[in-house]
């Protein structure tokens, strides 16, 4: 018996990077939630059997639970509209977290900067 010929170890990638921007235009186009303002989509992490999939988001004004309770809500609704436009067996169940990366770099930039301004009065 021939051995099964394993997946392309890029698929999974491809595949969360097409989940991403189709999310990204669904959000934007069809989710109609006022809850859901100004949405970045950052990153999508799928399972190896592509039963779930992690998006991270970010956003500019608006409080982070209430929008990441709408799109937890909204994910069926988001997951329908991927069914639609992938081409894939299994389409994932999506599971919105909130990425905290931009938050994190801004303080880390304002460390440096302070870190620098202490040195110049220094010398």
């Amino acid at each position: 018996m021939p051995k099964r010929k394993a997946a392309a170890p890029n698929r999974a990638f491809k595949v969360a990077d097409q989940i991403q921007r189709d999310l990204t235009e669904l959000i934007a186009r069809e989710l109609k939630d006022p809850r859901v303002g100004m949405v970045t989509i950052q990153a999508v992490e799928v399972t190896p059997d592509y039963a779930h999939a992690k998006v991270y988001f970010s956003m500019l004004t608006g409080d982070v639970t209430e929008t990441t309770e709408a799109l937890n809500q909204a994910a069926g609704f988001l997951r329908n509209g991927l069914f639609k436009r992938l081409h894939i067996h299994t389409v994932p169940t999506l599971h919105f977290l909130f990425d905290r990366t931009t938050e994190r770099a801004a303080d880390m930039n304002a460390l440096i900067a302070q870190a620098v301004a202490s040195r110049s009065k220094d010398d």
